[in-house]
């Protein structure tokens, strides 16, 4: 179960609007996590409505009165059976963040969890997503959605897989449990201050323990070096992070690059280097070196004008990583671009 930081994020999402849409059989069978999360919503301040097209009839009554005692404070709104449902949901007016529940992940086509996708992405491979998910559908939905993102009506659209705590996973876990589709991430690259920071630094690096590229620093070290320590934001969420060591008068060493897996394809990985590369500028270093064996690393390094080798001068240092390739970045430029 991953580990949430409800107050961390709350404080993003307290007082904002969060739509939750989901369709009659995925209401019914997944009734009581569904309102187990809003009702966990509800309790952090956070406004909510439930877009649903449970028909109206005898057998669902006991649904809507359920939904009318357990969640007071949700506004639930249905859609008619016969109508669009995707299109209707999507027509009403805009919430901070939209949710669908669906049965399924939203994947590439070799399985894999898609965890953000811009609009243009979406449409890129638009053909392998909609057996996927379970549902025929589905396809022209994205289309839809990406529409109506495209046309300024909505932001954020997540697409989950409805079961227990998915909702509360998506919001409040570093992670996430399903798609976000988005075109316009605010990114911010901001100093680690205080301990909320740190906490959620670490959970960064802990994503990266089994992988066997970065060295340990745990919470103490974190802390300890916390002035060392950047974090990337998206949306005012932590998704990345560095640590910048000095090296000598003129060069500076790029560290503990970290970044969620959730962010993956949104060149955060590139914004946080030159973001990285202005600071250290600022600093007055003039060169750059980073020691990594992370494949994924290497070629971010080579494509953004590092350069594979070891001069003299880094002898010592590279004594302290032995095997691992160090990469170096001159003449940064008052902008590092």
């Amino acid at each position: 179960m991953p580990r949430l930081y409800i107050e961390e994020y709350t404080r993003i999402l307290s007082g904002r609007q969060v739509s939750i849409a989901c369709r009659e059989g995925i209401l019914r069978d997944f009734f009581a996590a569904i309102v187990n999360d809003l009702k966990f919503l509800n309790r952090q301040g956070i406004k909510t409505t439930l877009y649903h097209n449970m028909a109206n009839r005898f057998a669902n009554q006991k649904h809507f009165r359920a939904l009318a005692d357990r969640l007071p404070e949700t506004r639930v709104v249905r859609i008619e059976a016969d109508a669009d449902f995707y299109a209707t949901v999507l027509a009403r007016r805009p919430a901070f963040k939209l949710i669908f529940l669906e049965r399924k992940y939203l994947t590439d086509p070799q399985g894999r969890r898609l965890n953000t996708l811009s609009t243009g992405a979406a449409r890129d491979t638009m053909q392998s997503y909609g057996h996927l998910i379970a549902n025929a559908s589905f396809r022209s939905a994205l289309e839809k959605i990406c529409n109506r993102i495209d046309q300024g009506h909505l932001d954020r659209v997540h697409i989950l897989p409805a079961r227990r705590h998915a909702i509360k996973h998506e919001l409040f876990a570093v992670e996430g449990s399903g798609t976000l589709i988005a075109n316009n991430f605010e990114e911010r690259f901001l100093p680690v201050v205080n301990e909320d920071d740190v906490q959620l630094v670490c959970a960064i690096l802990d994503l990266y323990k089994t992988k066997g590229y970065l060295k340990p620093r745990g919470r103490a070290y974190v802390a300890a070096h916390r002035k060392n320590f950047y974090m990337t934001q998206i949306d005012g969420i932590v998704v990345g992070c560095v640590e910048l060591k000095t090296v000598d008068a003129q060069t500076a060493e790029l560290g503990a690059l970290a970044i969620s897996t959730r962010f993956r394809g949104q060149r955060v990985g590139i914004f946080t280097v030159n973001a990285f590369m202005a600071e250290a500028r600022r600093r007055g270093y003039t060169r750059v070196i980073s020691l990594t064996r992370n494949p994924r690393l290497q070629s971010l390094y080579q494509a953004m004008g590092f350069v594979r080798r070891t001069p003299l001068t880094y002898a010592r240092r590279q004594a302290q990583s032995p095997g691992t390739p160090m990469f170096v970045r001159e003449k940064l430029s008052p902008t590092a671009a």
